[in-house]
């Protein structure tokens, strides 16, 4: 194989490798681009760019929306820690207040089982001193009754029959001196 014969069958040479139907063929393109371009910038230009800026005034919206929110929820946020702290204090208040009460209470429990205490040691002493003078009492009714068994038994060993006729006359004689009332 001759080079030259390889030469002889390459096309011509051109400029960037166009020739000039490409040449003029991009250029046609490129105004069709451009007049395409004029067209559709006439024709969509104003829609998209209505659409665009409500667009952004719609997410403008939001964004001043969502800021409003973000201000009310921190508000809300701090009015809950207020009313968090004010409940803190209400609660201590009424926990220092439930412990008041329950002492009061304890005080007055005990001061109430003293009193009924004493009130129970003076019934005991009351009821020990009445069992005591029972006690006497019974004590005496039986030295009493043991005596007149005793003195029974003595008289009845030291008077005989005449001593004891002789007193039951006397005694009838002094009741029918005693005048009786009808």
């Amino acid at each position: 194989m001759d080079f030259a014969f390889f030469l002889s069958t390459l096309p011509e040479p051109r400029i960037l490798g166009m020739d000039a139907q490409t040449v003029s063929e991009a250029f046609f393109n490129i105004l069709n681009v451009v007049a395409l371009a004029a067209l559709l910038a006439f024709l969509l230009y104003r829609p998209v760019r209505t659409a665009l800026q409500k667009r952004t005034e719609r997410i403008q919206g939001q964004l001043t929306q969502a800021e409003e929110e973000l201000e009310k929820a921190t508000e809300l946020r701090q009015k809950y820690e207020k009313m968090m702290e004010g409940a803190q204090v209400e609660r201590e208040e009424i926990l220092s207040q439930a412990r008041k009460a329950a002492a009061d209470s304890s005080r007055r429990l005990i001061d109430d089982a003293k009193s009924e205490a004493d009130s129970i040691r003076e019934r005991a002493a009351q009821n020990v001193d009445m069992e005591w003078e029972r006690a006497e009492n019974d004590m005496r009714t039986a030295i009493i009754d043991v005596s007149a068994v005793m003195a029974e038994k003595f008289v009845s060993l030291a008077i005989n029959k005449e001593t004891h006729d002789r007193l039951f006359e006397e005694t009838m004689s002094d009741l029918e001196e005693v005048k009786w009332r009808d």
